[in-house]
This record gives structure tokens, sequence and C-alpha cells, in this order.
């Protein structure tokens, strides 16, 4: 009996749950769905999606949600923890035939009261750009499938850029488009401009200016996700192959790569300085890599499923230190700094750089990160420095305590200890971690900048050269350089040399022996995170996770939406908010 009852429990849908930091509480009349909240039918659709906006109307309510939901698109003002969510009124609503939306992402460059930009990737390889305040369609690229057949991935504005955009494929290919430019009629022909270990690049062969304007071809297998770092040089991909490879954006440069335990990587993202890059995927773990150091430096257990989401919480990353001239305002000063990325990343980037160096100066960090996966759980992680520097003093005693069964903090507050938390390290105590291998742990030449030991002819280099330069300049100006003339589409081309342009280096090392090397080390070789908590929060598999300022947001594939108030905001919603939220909210 005792074993059925902890199997009910294990079942049970949390609706709240405590951290360090507060409790965390599901608003369930904040919920956002489909207008008749019917729980969708989500065999064979694609991946339920969230992206946020913000159109600065003034109003102090400019925050705008865009969702998909099998056919359908919506667009709403979003209320977070403010007012309960009116679903009877969404600013637009689209439904389409034939194909269905896969991913979306907003400008936030060009975003107003009046106007907003939307990127929506399909099934069918298309791209839309419109606009669902003015309610237009403005244009549609690949229209005719001609550059790519395969389901769109992931699709992501380039940072700082008001026109390129980039776009990836289950078929492993990104390409880079300019919405001024027009896509041809016809399958492009391309020319290779670089290629090294598991990737290529290629330019298109055309007389006048099209889309798109780059190829990339990556490693094997559909190209899942890609992020771009917060000062948006550097690109990070994860594919089917399981690999994570991160380039240098303008320069097309392999920075460095790492293969996931075992399986495809799923998802990826930044921490808010760039230093540290998580992964997940059907290893069921998710991995930090050091962008600086190109080695895995933890990995975490805790999910019983491929993880299908990572994010980190800017909001919740805690930085001490007792230089008061590097950073001498308050913890809410901080938070601001990094709240939400968005215009105040390089700022966010240039605080956390000097905080984060291995000086001598001492230096508390924690670093907080979420996960939630196919086995309908949500987990969060706190990323300390003992992990981050396992061979350096800690700068003042650490006690690993159970956070659930710690006295919280007020509301608000920020902890006294960022260092002590829920995180179980597998040491004992307080007891400074004893040093792990790390023989295969260290930077290596096998993931050192690929492009300097490749032999690029001087006509390939001269024409990276003009690509970085070009694209640095683009993110200013509007309108394309006219010597620049390289616009491209992956199509299927039917000349004799198209197998060599498509030709991608393929990782001749075995799968099954990059285990134990840089690439992968042992499980025992690295750190193993264990999460702050794991619950149950949802009936179906989780597919969205987004750290707001005074929220979480987080989306199963039944279409349901739900806002978790931070320590302290939900009693922001007045009860005449609650007493006027529609009937019928899911728990």
């Amino acid at each position: 009996m005792a074993a059925e009852g902890g199997g009910k429990e294990m079942n049970e849908i949390k609706s709240q749950f405590t951290t360090r930091e507060g409790l965390y509480k599901l608003l369930s009349h904040s919920e956002y769905s489909r207008p008749n909240r019917v729980p969708f039918n989500s065999q064979g659709s694609n991946p339920v999606k969230v992206s946020f906006v913000n159109v600065n109307d003034q109003s102090g309510n400019g925050d705008r949600i865009c969702f998909n939901v099998g056919r359908e698109l919506y667009f709403y003002i979003y209320k977070g923890v403010r007012k309960a969510a009116d679903l009877s009124k969404p600013i637009d609503k689209r439904i389409y035939k034939g194909t269905q939306p896969t991913c979306h992402d907003f400008n936030h460059l060009t975003a107003t009261a009046e106007s907003v930009s939307l990127l929506v990737g399909f099934s069918a390889g298309q791209v839309q750009l419109i606009d669902p305040i003015k309610k237009e369609t403005s244009k549609l690229f690949n229209e005719e499938r001609l550059i790519d057949k395969s389901r769109v991935t992931s699709v992501k504005w380039v940072p700082g850029s008001e026109s390129l955009f980039l776009v990836a494929h289950s078929s492993g290919n990104m390409y880079l488009y300019n919405v001024e430019h027009t896509c041809g009629t016809t399958a492009p022909h391309y020319q290779l401009l670089k290629q090294g270990e598991s990737f290529a690049v290629h330019t298109c062969k055309s007389k006048s200016t099209r889309n798109p304007l780059l190829k990339w071809t990556v490693g094997e297998g559909a190209l899942n996700e890609f992020g771009f770092s917060p000062d948006g040089k550097f690109l990070a991909c994860v594919s089917q192959d399981g690999f994570l490879r991160v380039f240098n954006f303008d320069s097309v440069e392999l920075h460095g790569t790492m293969k996931s335990y075992f399986g495809g990587l799923l998802c990826v993202c930044w921490s808010p300085d760039g230093k540290y890059i998580v992964t997940g995927g059907e290893d069921d773990l998710v991995t930090v890599w050091s962008f600086v150091d190109c080695r895995v430096i933890a990995r975490g257990q805790g999910h019983k499923s491929w993880v299908s989401v990572v994010a980190f919480d800017p909001n919740t990353t805690s930085v001490e230190e007792t230089d008061p001239m590097e950073f001498s305002g308050s913890d809410e000063d901080f938070q601001e700094l990094i709240s939400f990325g968005r215009d105040r990343a390089n700022s966010t980037q240039s605080r956390l750089s000097k905080r984060n160096s291995t000086d001598s100066r001492p230096v508390s960090v924690t670093y907080r990160f979420g996960s939630v996966g196919q086995d309908t759980q949500l987990c969060l992680w706190d990323l300390t420095e003992d992990i981050l520097f396992p061979h350096q003093p800690l700068s003042r005693t650490r006690t690993h305590t159970n956070v659930m069964n710690a006295t919280s903090p007020p509301a608000g507050s920020a902890p006294a200890n960022p260092g002590s938390n829920g995180n179980s390290i597998t040491t004992p105590g307080n007891a400074i971690p004893p040093p792990l291998p790390r023989s295969n742990s260290l930077p290596h030449s096998a993931v050192s900048n690929t492009g300097s030991k490749s032999s690029v002819d001087s006509a390939n280099a001269s024409g990276v050269s003009k690509f970085a330069t070009l694209s640095i300049h683009d993110r200013k100006e509007r309108h394309h350089d006219k010597d620049h003339k390289r616009n491209h589409s992956m199509g299927h081309i039917s000349s004799k040399s198209s197998d060599k342009l498509n030709l991608v280096t393929k990782n001749k090392t075995d799968p099954a022996k990059t285990l134990g090397t840089a690439l992968c080390p042992r499980m025992e070789d690295v750190p193993l995170l264990e999460p702050l908590i794991c619950k149950k929060i949802a009936h179906e598999r989780l597919t969205v996770l987004i750290f707001l300022e005074d929220c979480i947001v987080t989306a199963c594939q039944e279409g349901f939406i739900c806002t978790w108030a931070r320590p302290g905001k939900v009693g922001l919603i007045s009860s005449q908010n609650q007493a006027n939220s529609p009937s019928g909210t899911v728990v």
C-alpha cells in the first residue's frame, strides 16, 4: 500500500514549489490556451511554443504573447501576474491549412504599440513574416519549398539587426535571410565558401541578390535548435547527431564542440554573461559546457525522459564580490541589469564577465537555470562556484542544506549566502570537492578554432572576411552593400557538382570512442548536479520554459500556457481580478 501511495504522490500535479528564495505559485486564472480551453489532441502535432515581446506602449502593460497549438496561432495581451487572462479577446488568431506552425520569434528592435514583426516557421519548411497588430502578412519565404522541404525547427532574428534572420531545418541545414530580399523562382546553385570538421557554408551563385544569403550544413541529422550568445557574436547549435557546435557567427569559424552522453541534443541556452552553455537531450541529462575553456564542467541528472527545453534564469543569478569598486549596487539593481536580456544584454555581459573571472579576488557566484522534459517535470538547478572553480578555495564557508527544509528568506530579499542552496553535489557536508580527473576536460586542440587549422584558399578567405564585414554593417544599416551579391537557398541542385558542393566533412571519430574524451567525459569525471527542485507540473510533455521578471512561464503539449508567480509577486493580483477570472480553468 505504501508503494501505491508513493506512486500516487509522484503522479500528482504540483501547483507550487519552494526554493531558497521563497514560494513559487501557479496562477490558474492566468493560464493561456485556446479560447475554448479544451485540451488539444497533441498526437502527431508539432510542439507548442511561446514567444514574448514588449511593445513599449507606455501603459505599463506592454507585454504580448504568441503561441501555437496545432494549426492555430494566437496573439494576446499578456497580463502575467497582474490580471486574469481574457481568452475571449485575442488580438490576432490564425488557422493554417496544409502546414502547422513549429516556432516563432519577435523582432524586439522594431516592436512598437502600432506594429511588431513576427517570424513563423512551419512544418513544411516555409517561413512567414507577419504583423499580428496590423493583422498583415508581409512576406512568405521558401514559399515554393525550393530552398528546403523539411520542417523548420528554429527561427530567430539576428541580434542587433532589423532585417536579418536565421532559420534551421530538420534537414540539418541553416539559412540566413534578409527580409528585404526575395527568394528565387528556381532552385539555387551554391558555391562553397568555407568548410571544416562536420560543417560547410555555401553562398549562392546568382546574378542578382536573393534569399537566402548563406546556407550552413551542420553535422548529421536534424539541427534541433540554435541560440545566439548575449553579445550576438557566437552561435551555438545542437543536432540530432548529439553534438553541440559553437561558431563565431561573422567569421564562420568553429569555436568548440561537445558530444552528448548518448542520443541527440534537443535544446541549448547561453548563460546571461555568455560564459556557459547548457544543453539537454535524449540522454535525459543537462550538460554545462564552458565557452572559455571549451569543456564540460558538470552534468545534471534529474529527468526521467528526454529534456526538451533548458533556460537560464537571469533574475536569480546572484554575484557577490568583496571589492566595492566592482559592484556597489543592490541585488535589485543587478537583477535589473540582467532581467529578460533584451537591450541590456551587453551591459550584463560586461558586469558578469568581471565578476566571473578566475583571478584572486574573492567572488561568490550562483547561476540558476531550469529544464523541462517529456517526463512532464520542471527541474531547477543551481550552478555554484565550487563547480565553476573546483581548484580554488571558496571565498567563505559553504554549507549545503536541504532547501525544502530550510527557512526561506523574506520574499524579495537577496539571499545572504548565494552559495548555500539545495544544490546537492556528491560531496559530504561543506567540504571542498576533491579534485576530479581533469585530463579529459582541459582545453584541447580538437576543439580549437577549426578555421586556423583548415587550409582555406585566398579566395574563400577573402569571401569570409567580406561577409564578416558586411554582416556587422548590416546590423546597423537596412541596406546591403552593392558589392555583396551572395544570396542563396538550399534546394535540390541538379548539377553534377552538387554532391561536392553539399559535402560536409564527416566526423571520422567513432561515436563510441568519444566517451572518456574531452568531447564527452565519463560521468565520474565531472561533477554531477542534482536538481534544486524536480516537480511534475503537467499531464502532457512540457515544451516551453521562459523566465520573466515576476514569473516563470511553462507550456505543455496539451496547449496550456501556465504562469508561476515568483515569491512575493502573487499578491499583485487583486481579489476582484480573481473574481472576474474565466470559468473552466484547468489545474
